[in-house]
């Protein structure tokens, strides 16, 4: 009821990310008492497209403080938000989106916007006494859990690097089961690396998403390894597990040129897509995410024509705050999954409105965390209020990435699917 629902408090504080980088949180109390919190998760890259993450500058924690995105929470959207009904999020949604209309949200920030947009739906949750996934989900029955996309590989798409991938995860295709599929990518990981640690090239240590860093990897080598971890765990390659490779070309190219790793010469459009071909009928993959440039929509066409109907190919960077470029994507055949991550747009409602725009093009959607993210455990509540299939926290190591990955063995035991997985018809492989 609105009487115990309607917001009577907004309030933002400071508090820090994986990497120890300020970050914005929102709280908000409801007059039936209920309190909700949320912190913005943030990316570790900018993308001109996204909802901006508002930054201070000067000085202060060089110049990635969050202060000016703070006053905007205690006082602006405070005020504006107050008296709302935090069960209708379309309506405080729309009301934090009149307060900037700014193409990125550049007035008021994103992360100051989706933190608040977020906390709401957690006060509302609250209230009700019911997980936050109830809230997501509008009233409809709950999604599957989703299949876990582990990562097992941190490439780091740094300028001296090796290996022209940002990363390498699990896709446990033949598990049944949530926990199954968790089961197998921690043994695959823990062969993994014992393999690193063989290889005299350093203690296997986890990155920033918590997968394991390969130094001086070519990409070859690199799912290379990937395979024989699966092999060594004794599961088979392709049926058990298989892999998803995620790119992010954009990093290192544009305009067809790719400069692909230290020291090497360029490579055009062509040439890239041949490189995946090549990986293709090699290695188990199953996905492949932005292996283009965000401008490379006819490369990426090309890619997917020659790829095959049975490989996923994932894009991500710069369409989930423009519809249009989306659907652009799917009438080239330049495609056939989103990887949707909070923070992108400044809204819940945005959020959403991606991953359906993502459905009705017939598009699968892939949740996401980002680089900067915190020890919340929501992601996963999206991804089964949503009803979305795929689900990519990271690696099984860092405390804010495993607990992702357990809020979803506790979901197992509530909901009525328990830890059944989506089929496999619901994926390409």
């Amino acid at each position: 009821m609105i009487g115990s629902s309607r917001i009577v408090r907004v309030r933002g504080r400071r508090v820090w990310d994986s990497r120890g980088v300020p970050v914005v949180e929102a709280e908000v109390q409801l007059e039936g008492g209920a309190v909700g919190r949320a912190i913005a998760p943030a990316s570790g890259l900018a993308v001109v497209s996204e909802a901006l993450d508002l930054r201070d500058g000067g000085a202060a924690f060089a110049g990635r403080d969050v202060m000016r995105a703070l006053e905007h929470v205690n006082n602006e959207i405070a005020r504006a938000l107050a008296g709302l009904d935090a069960a209708d999020q379309g309506a405080v949604d729309r009301r934090l989106l009149a307060l900037d209309t700014t193409p990125d949200r550049r007035r008021l920030g994103g992360n100051a916007m989706f933190a608040t947009s977020l906390a709401v739906a957690h006060a509302a949750a609250a209230a009700d006494d019911a997980p936050v996934w109830t809230i997501f989900a509008r009233g409809a029955s709950p999604g599957l859990l989703p299949l876990p996309r582990v990562q097992i590989i941190d490439c780091g798409l740094t300028p001296d690097r090796t290996c022209d991938l940002a990363g390498i995860s699990l896709i446990a295709i033949g598990a049944d089961d949530y926990a199954s599929a968790l089961d197998w990518s921690a043994e695959v990981t823990r062969a993994a690396a014992e393999l690193i640690d063989r290889s005299g090239r350093g203690q296997p240590v986890a990155g920033p998403r918590g997968a394991l860093r390969f130094s001086g990897a070519m990409s070859n080598e690199a799912i290379e390894l990937a395979v024989r971890a699966i092999e060594k765990a004794g599961f088979a390659p392709g049926e058990d597990l298989a892999l998803a490779v995620d790119v992010r070309a954009a990093l290192f190219g544009r305009a067809g040129r790719y400069r692909t790793s230290a020291g090497s010469a360029e490579m055009d459009t062509r040439g890239m897509i041949e490189r995946y071909l090549a990986w293709l009928r090699r290695y188990p993959i199953v996905s492949l995410s932005d292996p283009l440039g965000a401008d490379e929509i006819a490369g990426v066409a090309a890619l997917a024509a020659s790829a095959g109907t049975q490989i996923e190919i994932a894009c991500g960077d710069a369409i989930v705050a423009d519809p249009r470029r989306l659907r652009q994507l799917a009438d080239e055949k330049a495609g056939n999954a989103l990887v949707l991550e909070p923070g992108q747009v400044a809204t819940l409602t945005e959020l959403r409105a991606a991953h359906d725009e993502a459905r009705a093009v017939g598009w699968r959607t892939i949740l996401s965390g980002r680089t900067g993210d915190t020890e919340s455990g929501w992601l996963v509540h999206l991804a089964v209020g949503w009803g979305i299939g795929q689900m990519a926290a990271g690696g099984l190591a860092r405390g804010e990435r495993i607990a992702k990955w357990n809020e979803g063995l506790r979901l197992a035991e509530t909901l009525p699917s328990g830890g059944t997985l989506p089929p496999r018809s619901d994926f390409p492989w």
